[in-house]
């Protein structure tokens, strides 16, 4: 049972993952037989997490970012219908639902966001509606989807894009070149390398200035780089967790899987809008300090 458990738990983990392997490799059953001997590198879906392991960097998780555009693609035409619908009379539930959310979001950029900037406002509300999509996934009961797409060839499948630390650092690096790019933009070079090197300490002596300057520039280094990386890795490491406890649940018996899964599922829900306003509000508040000009 143990071994079973095991197994069942790393398949739910695993990605359906596309990348290249090498010429020579040796493609095994579940059995650990050889099974074919790949005349040349070749571009396949891997087999298992070995074969996903051995693609290397370059390998693709395709379930991740198939549910991640699907999911951004829903947003896109929800709100789309809503405004094209959009009238001045007595609204829709659709227009009401859309509208509550732009201005939940339009005034947690006016509460938090102390620059002028037209591209904040719509990038919350994108970042809010996104991964909270990508986060209710994790509410679709654990062996639904993968086995309705074991039907039809696919070995693997993950629905929860956010239990991906490759989908969370990309939205987290994407944020973090935004910060280098409207620190530049509104601080200028040297405001921008200023604000690395001369704080937080400084003197008016000029020897000791310098002399601080690699412990500054040290300091918000580490403090800058890591604001990618830990906007990335809480969003990552909560919704892991609680597809987790989701996949343990299912290895339990019928009547405690009931027992457990519906309190669980309540408790996520809040979590998983937590972390779709945190994901949001870091972003508005690191482009705010990108926009602080005052140094």
């Amino acid at each position: 049972m143990a071994g079973s458990a095991s197994e069942y738990i790393q398949h739910h983990l695993q990605n359906l993952t596309y990348g290249k392997l090498p010429a020579g490799y040796e493609r095994l059953d579940a059995n650990g037989n050889v099974v074919d001997v790949l005349d040349q590198a070749t571009w396949t879906m891997a087999t298992s997490a070995s074969e996903a392991s051995d693609m290397g960097f370059w390998a693709l998780h395709v379930d991740s970012l198939g549910w991640a555009v699907g999911l951004g693609l829903v947003f896109l035409i929800v709100f789309r219908i809503a405004a094209k619908r959009a009238t001045s009379g007595q609204p829709g539930g659709l227009q009401n639902f859309v509208e509550v959310m732009v201005e939940f979001v339009d005034q947690s950029v006016k509460e938090t966001f102390h620059g002028k900037n037209k591209v904040i406002a719509p990038l919350s509300l994108t970042i809010f509606c996104w991964v909270f999509l990508m986060n209710l996934m994790d509410l679709v009961p654990v062996d639904f989807l993968p086995q309705l797409f074991h039907l039809m060839g696919f070995q693997y499948m993950k629905v929860v894009p956010t239990t991906d630390v490759n989908v969370t650092l990309g939205m987290s690096l994407s944020v973090f070149a935004l910060i280098i790019y409207y620190s530049l933009k509104v601080k200028g070079l040297g405001g921008f390398l200023g604000e690395l090197t001369l704080h937080p300490f400084s003197s008016d002596n000029l020897a000791l200035k310098v002399l601080l300057i690699p412990v500054n520039l040290l300091l918000e280094g580490v403090s800058l780089l890591a604001k990618p990386i830990s906007l990335a890795l809480r969003l990552f490491g909560n919704l892991y967790a609680g597809e987790l406890i989701f996949i343990l649940i299912a290895l339990l018996p019928l009547w405690a899987q009931w027992t457990l899964s519906v309190p669980w599922a309540i408790f996520h829900i809040l979590i998983i809008t937590l972390q779709a306003f945190i994901f949001m509000m870091l972003t508005i508040v690191y482009l705010s300090m990108a926009h602080e000009d005052s140094h």
